[in-house]
Order: C-alpha cells, then structure tokens, then sequence
C-alpha cells in the first residue's frame, strides 16, 4: 500500500507552529525542510521524511471559517497520527511536550486497538489533535509471544 504522500495543515501562526512541529517532528525523521509559494501567494513550509517518504506542510490561516481552537467533530479532521518507531520514542516526545506546556489528552498508554498499540495524544497550538503511535512488527509481537510461553512454562515447573 503506498502511504499518504503530504498533509497541509493550515495555522493561525506560521512562526509558533512551525517551531512546534519542527520540535516535535524531527526526531521522528522529519529532517527535510522545503519551502514554496502557495496559490494565493502565500509562504508553505514542508517537513519531510528522509527518502520523500511524507511530509507535513503549514500555511498560515488567510480565511476565518473555522473557529480556534479547531472543532475536530467539525467537518474535516479529527486527529493525525504520526508513527515512532518505539514506545520509549512516544514516551520521549511526550517528555518533550509536557516540558513546552503542550496540552496532553492522556498521558502515553497502550489501547487496544491493534495488539501493542502504544500512543500519546495531545493537541497543537491551534487545537488541533495529534497523537504520535507506535506498533510493534509482526515479528516483534510473535518474539514476545515465545517470551511470554517461556515464562508462563517457567512459573508453572516451580509451582510443580
């Protein structure tokens, strides 16, 4: 499947979100940073994956149609997921945002969703909810099986 190529998101301050997702990106690889003019003639700034394997671009609000804090039951989005490659990346993009002040829905948890689903959820500078993931691999999740089986026949030869 091949996966979602760039997402514009449009911000009430260019300058204060570019400095939050840059912050907040980068260390989930997002290193490329590129800029063009958009079709009002406005700055569009991306922030792209190594490889041009996505990207996340910002553009300064230039109508007031949509209220802020942003309504994610509004029609539009409701919450964009970006993927770390461990739970201990969620844990430390989390540190990171309470450390900013960034506003958390729930601090980093497992839900079960899929098995393994370990994210953090918590919210721009314009409202907008965002949530970083991490899922671990097919072959991650049966390693941890065979862990868990040994453990399980461990316990059960003590209690004999």
């Amino acid at each position: 499947m091949t996966p979602i190529d760039h997402l514009d998101l449009v911000v009430t301050s260019l300058d204060a979100s570019l400095a939050f997702y840059r912050g907040l990106l980068e260390p989930l690889g997002y290193v490329r940073v590129s800029e063009i003019e958009g079709e009002r003639g406005e700055r569009v700034v991306y922030l792209g994956r190594i490889g041009g394997m996505g990207s996340v671009s910002l553009r300064e609000a230039q109508s007031d149609a949509h209220g802020v804090p942003y309504d994610r039951y509004g029609v539009g989005l409701h919450h964009l997921a970006f993927a770390a490659h461990s739970r201990s990346s969620v844990d430390e993009r989390a540190a990171w945002l309470r450390a900013r002040g960034a506003q958390l829905e729930s601090e980093p948890q497992e839900y079960d969703y899929t098995p393994g689903y370990y994210a953090v959820f918590f919210y721009d500078p314009d409202g907008i909810k965002l949530e970083i993931v991490h899922r671990p691999s097919e072959s991650d999740l049966v390693e941890e099986v065979r862990r868990l089986a040994a453990r399980l026949e461990r316990l059960e030869q003590e209690r004999g």
